[in-house]
């Protein structure tokens, strides 16, 4: 419909927007549908729609609900339509769709029910707000309320991730190195004890350069030396 609004100039007439909406039912029971239109057509030589109002109501009379308001209500009577894993703006979404098709009016109902399908801690937080917690009628900002605690919960959790990111190194030996830069990781474990060596025998003539007893066995340079 936005783009038969769009460019109208390129629909002259309902047979034209009928046959380009036709060539998007490619799947499953579109396509059966769509393909029994021209077996149809083949047999009778006519088009068996032709005009835009009556392809609208036949294709609501296929793909429509047989009854959307008496499915949105039992679905807002149950459990089904809760929260779950879903994101709050999906969650809100859908809600929408089943007030909408259920045609619930009363404000206390719909925050009642709003409130019972969000996830426990969300809940949990709205009912306990020490100021500013949403009216029980207020359904808009039972929304408002919803979706700026969910952001908020995201964002605190976008910032632990990237909190434990930066203060988390990894061990060396996680790292790729090439061999030659290994002397720069530390061990992983304590290096074997090194034994200790036997004290080379000492000769009898004294310590080597041990300068005091050379001293005192030749006070006196021998001739020639400088």
């Amino acid at each position: 419909m936005l783009y038969l609004r769009l460019a109208p100039e390129q629909f002259s007439c309902d047979e034209k927007k009928i046959l380009w909406t036709l060539a998007f039912f490619k799947d499953r029971r579109a396509t059966r549908w769509s393909e029994n239109l021209f077996h149809q057509e083949v047999d009778t030589g006519v088009f068996p729609i032709q005009s835009w109002a009556d392809f609208e109501q036949q294709f609501q009379s296929q793909f429509f609900p047989v009854n959307a308001e008496a499915d949105a209500v039992n679905a807002l009577e149950g459990s089904s339509y809760y929260q779950g894993n879903w994101t709050v703006d999906d969650y809100l979404d859908h809600f929408l769709t089943l007030v909408s098709d259920a045609r619930y009016t009363d404000p206390w109902t719909l925050v009642v029910k709003f409130h019972r399908g969000l996830k426990t801690n969300i809940q949990d937080q709205i009912a306990t707000m020490p100021f500013g917690r949403p009216a029980n009628t207020d359904l808009e900002t039972w929304y408002t309320a919803a979706w700026r605690i969910n952001q908020a919960r995201l964002t605190n959790k976008a910032f632990q991730s990237t909190l434990w990111s930066t203060t988390t190194a990894p061990t060396c030996s996680a790292l790729p190195r090439p061999a030659s830069f290994s002397m720069f990781c530390l061990p992983q474990s304590a290096p074997p004890p090194i034994s200790p060596r036997s004290a080379p025998p000492v000769p009898s003539g004294g310590i080597p350069m041990d300068v005091d007893t050379v001293w005192k066995m030749h006070p006196t340079p021998p001739q020639g030396c400088y």
